[in-house]
Parts: C-alpha cells; structure tokens; sequence
C-alpha cells in the first residue's frame, strides 16, 4: 500500500478572486484543459491564461499543479 501524500500549504485564508477567476479555477481542478475552458466560459485560451497567472500571484503559486492541488485542498 501506497503511503498517502500529505499536502502542506502556509496557512492560507481563501483569498479574494473576481467571479470569473474564481469560475476558471474550479474548470481547470475539474481537469479541463485551458481551451475546454475558454470554450465554457466564452472567452479566449489567453484570457483563460491571464486569469490562471492573476490567480496563481494570488495564492501565491508557481504551477498549475500546485494550483490545483490548493483548490482541491481549500474546497474549491
């Protein structure tokens, strides 16, 4: 059996995302990919982009492997 992996993030509260970052995360942690996304949402795969690096500045980031893995942990 395979140990399970413990994530450890600083403590963060959620910060504040616009809807529409908000909305774009919860697509790309559901496994879309960034043009799925924008074909979701209406808009274009460097918009989606744009949000995906606000919202990693937000929660302060670097991939978005990290990023999916803190929405998974925040409940997002």
């Amino acid at each position: 059996m395979v140990p399970a992996l413990t994530l450890s993030f600083p403590s963060v509260s959620t910060p504040t995302l616009a809807p529409r970052e908000l909305e774009t995360l919860r697509h790309i942690a559901s496994g879309c990919t960034y043009l799925q996304t924008a074909r979701h949402m209406g808009l274009s795969r460097h918009t989606v982009d744009a949000y995906l690096r606000r919202i990693r500045a937000k929660l302060d980031t670097n991939t978005t492997a990290e990023l999916i893995r803190l929405a998974i942990a925040l409940g997002l």
